[in-house]
């Protein structure tokens, strides 16, 4: 186990990281609840989803920390789940079937993208400030999840934005685990965020915010497995009517854009907390990691489970201590289990994970003394990125707004020659990408 998961060179152990891959399932495990309530307003049997978003996550996690032996975990991504629900399969009408084959059809396209080197390309193109830039972005971004979850800031229709109920009981738990986390790290006591996110969900019980489960055991549904290859309500294979129907087709492309920046964006957060990122922003050996997350997309989409794709909140369990796959394999089989005892697993509020979000979004702000904010060249484009990532509640939006900034302001510079071909194709198909939404 050692040599294969490189345990001592990477100054890691079976212990640190079977915890780090604890505290990485446990910020997750909203999602077990969250995406098939989603996927249920698309008409997916509420079972079904749970077996699907469990099983794809178990599987797909497994294999990235097989594969990348990197402490990186994988799940149905949030927003894309909306899409489907509530766009292809809500104001457009299509059933889920066709929805999940436009999800496989992206997929399988950004895959190509990896295995034609372009993906990896286009990382290697982008300045090193905007590297840190996105670092930087992703903090905001992990640390306002974090808070948004517990309640502590809410929309605001006059102000946007605002403090939440502190008298609620999502509030009070959210701030306990950020206590928590900060006094157990700066104790220096193991596993200190995996500590501060079960002791503040004991400290929710009494508050309401907790619930106890009803059930130990759910049965397993596996009726979305093979989703683009079932009849949709059109009478036709999903796949079928996906790839004869243009619409859906630009539906594909610009989801594959999400998905292709977001991961981008999401390794290097966890690179940073897990030390492979190295001092010029590049996440060392990506091109498994971008394999692994370009199949899990196709899965999600054939499982039924929308897209499947790396989850940002891995960075609380690399900042746990977690340096190989192993902690990857240990969230993935809790997933495996959680299909299961879904009930039980459930029962961890959103809230209680707040305080580790919030602290990794704290550490990730180092990289802002990396950045040359003097130079408007570098410090502009960085600063729409790290802006646009939190306030636009996006990793791609984000990354985009920075892409095409900085070909603007290079270009009026007079710094042409520093822009690369493959920066230049990125802002034009980002600008592509935002007409379309």
């Amino acid at each position: 186990m050692d040599t294969f998961f490189k345990l001592s060179e990477r100054h890691s152990s079976a212990a640190t990281e079977v915890r780090a891959g604890i505290t990485t399932f446990l910020a997750m495990a909203y999602i077990i609840v969250v995406n098939p309530s989603i996927l249920s307003a698309a008409g997916i049997p509420m079972t079904a989803a749970v077996t699907a978003t469990c099983i794809g996550a178990a599987i797909m996690t497994i294999a990235m920390g097989l594969f990348s032996n990197r402490p990186l975990a994988c799940a149905s991504g949030m927003g894309i789940n909306s899409i489907v629900a509530y766009t292809l399969c809500g104001s457009m009408g299509y059933g889920w079937q066709t929805a999940m084959a436009v999800i496989l059809i992206e997929g399988i396209a950004i895959l190509v993208l990896v295995l034609c080197g372009l993906r990896e390309a286009i990382m290697d193109a982008i300045p090193v400030p905007l590297r840190h830039g996105i670092s930087i972005g992703l903090g905001l971004f992990i640390a306002m999840i974090g808070l948004k979850d517990a309640g502590i800031i809410v929309a605001n229709e006059s102000t946007m934005v605002a403090i939440g109920d502190v008298q609620s009981g999502a509030f009070i738990v959210g701030v306990i685990s950020i206590i928590l986390s900060v006094i157990l790290y700066s104790m220096n006591v193991k596993g200190a965020l995996l500590w501060g996110i079960v002791i503040s969900a004991l400290a929710g019980i009494p508050l309401g915010v907790t619930p106890i489960p009803t059930a130990i055991v759910a049965p397993l549904d596996f009726s979305t497995f093979g989703a683009p290859l079932q009849e949709s309500p059109a009478g036709v294979m999903g796949i079928v009517e996906a790839f004869t129907t243009p619409a859906l087709l630009l539906f594909a492309f610009s989801l594959m854009m999400s998905d292709f920046f977001d991961t981008m964006g999401t390794a290097m957060a966890v690179a940073k907390q897990g030390e492979f990122l190295t001092e010029d922003g590049k996440v060392e050996d990506i091109r498994p990691i971008l394999v692994v997350d370009s199949i899990a997309a196709a899965v999600g989409g054939f499982f039924g489970a929308s897209s499947i794709t790396t989850f940002v909140e891995s960075s609380s369990g690399a900042a746990d201590g977690g340096r190989t796959g192993l902690s990857s394999i240990v969230a993935g089989a809790i997933f495996l289990l959680a299909a299961f005892l879904s009930p039980v697993i459930s029962c961890i509020p959103s809230a209680a994970t707040c305080g580790a979000l919030v602290f990794v979004g704290f550490l990730m702000m180092s990289d802002v003394v990396d950045v040359d904010w003097t130079d408007i060249t570098e410090g502009f484009p960085t600063f729409m990125i790290l802006a646009g990532i939190p306030f636009t509640y996006s990793i791609s939006n984000g990354i985009g707004l920075g892409f095409i900034t900085y070909v603007i302001v290079a270009l009026f510079k007079g710094k042409v020659s520093e822009i690369r071909p493959l920066m230049w194709i990125a802002a034009l198909a980002f600008l592509a990408y935002f007409l379309m939404l």
